[in-house]
Formats: structure tokens, C-alpha cells, sequence
């Protein structure tokens, strides 16, 4: 595979400067087929750019609607666009053109050549250009999980229309910052052309020497699939992005202070679309035009989102300790007895950490931990081996976390009992959490102490919607019989009854 820095290379030639496959390939010393793989390659949105050619008069009546095509045309992957001829096809079936398809391909080469032109005249880095964006980071206070805790947010702002959106996270990581950049991408249903960033760590890992930079593999990937261009302020010079500093404030005072309350951060997060949309209602500083009609119209020069939506994720191979643990950002993440003191390969979401098997199976899913939280333990792949020794129970952190009904009951198990009752416990919380347990084994109690057999048909009953059944109650009380007089007596009087009273 070519370097990233390769792969920008080819996809600006071609997708931006319309460059053929064959002359890109020759000056790249690279295979012509590899220039079209990259150059089509679907998982990245591609840039905008074409070629040249002639006017002709009788292209005047219909040259607006040309000019549209071209220009719609310019935010799609170069095999997406329609050709000239297919141009010309249109006119002639639509607009009941007479012109010749030579006149055609002429004038169209013409004006890709022009739009190109256009779209790449100089900007100075704090004009505000209609389709730029401006991101940043902030912080404010927040009442969340029972205390108050400053949370950072992540602000997305067009200088041009001074629209703003903002989501809030529990961390700077790059895992929140592209989640943060995907859901504004996908909220205003395009990608900015141009974006300006300062040195963010999960963006820029090094800053070099006359304003080059080592960015991040992940930030690297993230952006050839979304298509956006890049900039970064110089260092200590936050004023080159003025407008999101400008934001940030602005967030801060008029929707996070005093300290609100979050009580599901994806709850709260949804909700600040709304706010953001509501916030443009009111008129542009100088433009005095309402702000959402000019973040409407810049729109038009937005990118298409790419087919796929990007995941962040990001994949480790991490060793676990003696007793199956990991370790991410000096976090700790259970996994299973078997991958004691091995390899495993590890899925990172902004809040989710994946604990994935040799066959590509999940075997372990955790929330991600922010806080001051250093651990996360899913007991259900320890259950096996606990129920090998059921009397080390008692002194784990386990028994504490199991319901009350559930702690009185192994209290009064045999051995026997216990292994059994863990291996019971194990099935069912694969599957469903502690509640579901618990309802099983009170179901199970209401006629005294339960074998794990009546724990598991109660459990099955549960989860089939059968719930509780009628349970038949038995007569207490013996129907009176007649006395029965015993012994050889009684046969002679049957046999004296039988023959009319008469004994032989």
C-alpha cells in the first residue's frame, strides 16, 4: 500500500486538478491501475477539479444550466461526474438543444478549467469563505454522574454565515474529536471544503520546521475519507482562528453557564442540535441577514458525504496481564481467564472499549472510562472458573456486586449448589444483566429454597414472556372413607350372604 502522503498525491491530481490516470502514473512512477484505485476508492470523499477547452454562441442560452451541472459535478468523485457528452445528451433531450456534441465538449472543457481556477484563488487564512469551517475545543462546568465536573466541548464554526454547533464530551481524545467532527458533518449533511484547526493533539502529533506537521494515522485516514482540506494555526497563534475562539465564549456564556445538569450525555448531546438551530434565528453581525439563510445558502459549497460513514474506532493489540487484564490510557479493562497473559485485539469507540476474539467476535464489551474510575470488570467470562472454586466467592469484589436475593441463597447452598449456581449465573448474564437474575430466583423462592433446575425453568419462563404461572393448590383435607372391619369373619359372612343363608 502507498504512503498516505502518496495516496494525497494522486487523489489532488487527479480529483482536484483533473490530471489523466496515465500522466499522474507516469510522474508518480506508479502503476496505472494503483493511480485509478486511489484516485476511485470509496471509503474517502475526493476533492473538486477538471480540465479546458473552447466557447460557442450557441451555447449561451443553456450555459447557467451547464454551469450548475459542472458545479454539482465538482463535489463528486471524478468517475461520478457526468461526462460531455452525456452533457450534451441532457440539452438535446431536455432543453431541446440544436448544438453539435463537439460544441458541447468545447465549452465544458472551458469552464472546468475556469471553475478549477476559481475554486483555487488565494484566500488570506482569516477571510471568511463560504463552505470554511473552524473547530476548537472549550471547557465548562457541568453536573454530571452526582458532582460537578468540568467537561471539554467541541465547536464547529463557519466564519462566513457565523453558524456554530457544539457536542460535549468526556475527553480531548481523538476518539471524541473525530466522533465530534463525523456528527457535525452528518447533522449539516455535507463536509466542509476547508477546515482550520490549531495543533490539536489527536490531529498533530509533531510540528516541524516551516510550518510542516506529523499528523496522527488516525486523523490522517479520517480525513481522506471525508475529503476535507486541512490547515493548522502556527503555534501560540490562536487569533489565525479567531471566529471558533470567538464561539467558544460565545457557547460557554449563553448555554453552559450556570453549570447545567446531564443526566445521558447522548440525551443532552441530541439536544444541543436543536439549541445550535434555534441560535441561528437571530441576524449576522454585519450582514444583517438571518444567520440559518446564510448557513443555508454556503451549504451549496459544502462536499457530498462519502457512501460509507466513517466508524472511529481504533484497533490495538494489547497483551493482558496474569489475571486477564488490560490497560488503556492507564485504564484497566477485564477480558476472560483464557487470554491470561495474552495478545488480544481491542476496538476503541469515544465510549466504548471492545474486547474482540481470534474470529473477530466480541467477546467482552465495556463502557470506556473517563474520571477517576481506574477499572471495569464484566464477571460473566470468570464465572467458569469460579465455579471451579466456589468457596473463593465470598472474598471477591463479584459477591458484592451481586443482588441481595442472590447473596442470601448461596449463603444456604451445599458446594455442589454454588458450582452450580454460578455456572446458571454465567449463561444468564451473557445474555442479560443482574435484574433478569435476580426476577428469576425470586420467582423460583416463592415455594421455599430452590433447586437450580427450578432457578433455570423459572429463568426460561422469563425471558419466553411467560412470567409467573398459576401454581395448583392442592386439597389439604382426606375424604371420609367407611370402616373396614379386617380378619376371616367377614369372609364367612359374605359366603353365608351368597347362598341365601344357608351353610353347607
Amino acid at each position: 500500500m502507498l504512503q498516505v502522503t502518496d495516496i494525497q498525491y494522486i487523489r489532488q491530481e487527479v480529483n482536484r486538478k483533473g490530471c489523466s490516470y496515465s500522466d499522474v502514473a507516469r510522474r508518480t512512477n506508479v502503476d496505472y491501475r494503483t493511480v485509478k484505485k486511489y484516485a476511485d476508492m470509496e471509503e474517502f470523499q475526493p476533492n473538486k477539479k477538471i480540465k479546458k477547452s473552447q466557447p460557442a454562441p450557441v451555447m449561451d442560452p443553456v450555459k447557467d444550466i451547464v454551469d450548475q451541472w459542472l458545479r454539482e459535478d465538482l463535489k463528486k468523485k471524478k468517475k461520478y461526474r457526468r461526462t460531455a457528452k452525456r452533457i450534451w445528451q441532457l440539452l438535446v433531450e431536455n432543453e431541446n438543444f440544436k448544438g453539435s456534441d463537439r460544441t458541447v465538449r468545447a465549452y465544458v472543457a472551458k469552464r472546468k478549467k475556469e471553475l478549477l481556477e476559481e475554486s483555487n484563488e488565494a484566500a488570506l487564512p482569516l477571510e471568511a469563505k463560504p463552505g470554511d469551517a473552524q473547530v476548537d475545543f472549550g471547557e465548562a462546568p457541568f453536573k454530571y454522574m452526582g458532582k460537578v465536573v468540568d467537561l471539554p466541548f467541541l465547536v464547529m464554526s463557519f466564519p462566513s454565515s457565523n453558524a456554530a454547533y457544539v457536542q460535549v464530551f468526556e475527553s480531548q481524545n481523538q476518539e471524541c474529536f473525530l466522533e465530534g467532527l463525523k456528527r457535525f458533518f452528518h447533522h449539516i449533511g455535507g463536509v466542509p471544503c476547508r477546515i482550520r484547526f490549531d495543533n490539536l493533539t489527536p490531529a498533530v502529533k509533531k510540528i516541524l520546521p516551516h510550518g510542516k506537521r506529523i499528523l496522527t494515522e488516525g486523523f490522517q485516514q479520517f480525513a481522506l475519507h471525508y475529503g476535507f482540506a486541512y490547515e493548522f494555526c502556527n503555534p501560540d497563534s490562536g487569533n489565525e482562528k479567531g471566529h471558533v475562539e470567538s464561539k467558544v465564549k460565545y457557547i460557554r456564556n449563553n448555554m453552559f453557564l450556570p453549570e447545567r445538569t446531564i443526566y445521558n450525555l447522548e440525551d443532552f448531546n441530541r439536544q444541543l442540535w436543536e439549541e445550535c438551530e434555534r441560535d441561528h434565528q437571530r441576524q449576522h453581525y454585519e450582514k444583517k441577514i438571518e444567520i440559518a439563510k446564510l448557513h443555508e445558502e454556503e451549504r451549496a459549497a459544502f462536499l457530498c458525504l462519502p457512501a460509507k460513514e466513517y466508524t472511529c474506532t481504533r484497533y490495538e493489540t494489547v497483551k493482558a496481564d496474569k489475571y486477564g487484564f488490560i490497560q488503556i490510557d492507564a485504564k484497566k479493562y477485564s477480558t476472560s481467564p483464557r487470554f491470561a497473559s495474552q495478545t488480544v485485539l481491542v476496538g476503541i469507540t469515544y465510549n466504548r472499549v471492545d474486547i474482540i476474539d481470534e474470529n473477530g467476535e466480541i467477546i467482552v464489551r465495556h463502557e470506556r472510562i473517563y474520571g477517576e474510575k481506574m477499572k471495569s470488570m464484566k464477571w460473566q467470562p470468570y464465572l467458569a472458573l469460579m465455579a471451579k472454586r466456589p468457596t473463593a466467592l465470598k472474598y471477591s469484589t463479584f459477591y458484592e456486586q451481586l443482588p441481595h436475593n442472590w447473596q442470601n441463597y448461596l449463603e444456604t447452598c451445599t458446594l455442589e449448589e454454588k458450582k452450580k449456581a454460578l455456572q446458571l449465573l454465567s449463561a444468564i448474564l451473557k445474555d442479560y444483566d443482574f435484574h433478569k437474575a435476580s426476577e428469576a430466583l425470586d420467582l423460583a423462592m416463592a415455594s421455599g429454597h430452590p433447586s437450580i433446575e427450578t432457578i433455570k425453568h423459572a429463568y426460561i419462563q422469563l425471558i419466553s414472556g411467560q412470567g409467573d404461572r398459576f401454581t395448583l393448590q392442592m386439597i389439604h383435607s382426606v375424604p371420609e372413607l367407611p370402616n373396614v372391619v379386617r380378619g376371616m369373619s367377614q369372609y364367612d359372612t359374605a359366603m353365608f350372604s351368597e347362598r341365601g343363608g344357608e351353610y353347607e
